[in-house]
């Protein structure tokens, strides 16, 4: 069933700034089942498939005998990407004659997939940091197992440069799918930590994103709408418990897409940033990573700057919760908290001494990320915020 179709290049002039409202090229699809989607995408000859082994023999072993090139992310490593990772992928790819990517995974197999869809014969660093033309030449499917990276809408690549022992994003139209495919049974061998953390990542999109100077109305209808749903489900989880997951596979996945969409135009800031050195230093994985930084990122937000585009945010989520304006961020982590622990810095290994090079190293390579940030920290705020949580 297909949701929506690409609408492209809205802008309008703000004084003389030319900003873009909203901008969705991937088409988005939803399925129920996972043979529905091979069926009507015809999936064979010429189609390059990038899964995990355990998706793919779980839903889509008739794909053996279409002639479609199959490869599994364990071939390449586990946890997050790295760009050696996305090297040895791009050795493989290359040897083929494929004009179609189809990624069926979480944030880390759909952003693997997108650069093979560039042209050229660069390896993955170069094309992270810019240093050779990105041109993209072929076509992706993207379908997400998890509902959390919203990375089948999204126009960014997430890797980690092991030179830099940090990750860079890669975004521009060229990273965006040509389609994107919703298919609630996929969801189902998830495990639970996975599930919750993940979905955590996809609040943390649409909360980001809201409060993004490069916000619009259009990106902030995506981002309320996602907000609702997932804490919706959230106080579901809290209720009913872990088991009673397979009711939100549908409305999370969506859910995630809507945030994914926001994002994608208004972009993520600060949370994200702060989490990419505890990813590449110490394997994280990056719902966990996120989820460790949410709400002291934005009550560091909230003591800088209460009076700005935060207020409006805080009074939509104090009316969700029933609580003041001023006391959402402790909502939410009662609310988080009772789903699944979040871990001290220091037990994943993070050393004292690092609180500041991991500031300074965010300050440096993440300006991206916290250009698009509510307020822009510089690193002596950034290190508070990692002692705190240290």
């Amino acid at each position: 069933m297909k949701r929506e179709s690409g609408i492209a290049g809205l802008d309008y002039l703000e004084g003389e700034q030319r900003m873009k409202l909203f901008q969705e090229i991937t088409e988005v699809y939803k399925y129920q089942k996972a043979s529905e989607f091979i069926k009507e995408f015809q999936i064979g000859v010429g189609d390059f498939v990038f899964t995990s082994q355990s998706v793919f023999e779980t839903y889509f072993q008739e794909l053996r005998s279409s002639g479609a090139v199959v490869h599994f992310k364990s071939e390449y490593g586990q946890g997050e990407p790295t760009d050696l990772m996305v090297d040895a992928l791009l050795k493989d790819f290359r040897r083929t004659d494929c004009k179609r990517v189809i990624a069926i995974g979480g944030g880390a197999v759909i952003d693997m997939a997108k650069i093979l869809v560039l042209d050229g014969e660069a390896k993955a660093a170069e094309y992270y940091q810019r240093k050779v033309p990105v041109r993209k030449i072929r076509t992706l499917v993207a379908v997400p197992t998890t509902c959390g990276a919203g990375a089948e809408v999204s126009n960014v690549s997430i890797a980690e440069m092991t030179a830099l022992q940090t990750k860079l994003g890669l975004a521009g139209e060229e990273m965006y799918p040509d389609q994107a495919v919703l298919i609630p049974e996929l969801l189902g061998k998830l495990p639970w930590h996975f599930f919750v953390t993940s979905a955590i990542d996809a609040l943390i999109h649409a909360i980001e994103s809201y409060v993004s100077p490069k916000s619009t109305l259009y990106t902030r209808m995506f981002a309320k709408e996602a907000m609702q749903i997932f804490l919706k489900g959230f106080r579901m989880l809290e209720e009913k418990g872990p088991d009673s997951r397979e009711e939100l596979f549908e409305d999370f996945l969506i859910a995630s897409d809507l945030a994914g969409i926001s994002f994608a135009i208004a972009g993520t800031g600060t949370v994200h940033a702060m989490s990419y050195p505890l990813s590449g230093t110490y394997h994280v994985t990056h719902g966990e990573a996120n989820y460790q930084f949410l709400t002291a990122v934005f009550q560091a937000y909230q003591e800088t700057d209460p009076d700005g585009g935060i207020l409006e945010l805080n009074t939509f989520l104090a009316e969700i919760f029933s609580c003041e304006p001023d006391m959402v961020y402790k909502e939410i982590e009662k609310l988080l908290d009772g789903l699944v622990r979040r871990t001290p810095l220091h037990e994943y290994g993070m050393k004292e001494e690092e609180i500041r090079s991991f500031a300074e190293s965010v300050e440096k390579s993440q300006q991206r990320l916290l250009g698009q940030s509510y307020v822009k920290f510089g690193a002596d705020d950034l290190e508070k915020i990692y002692r705190k949580l240290y």
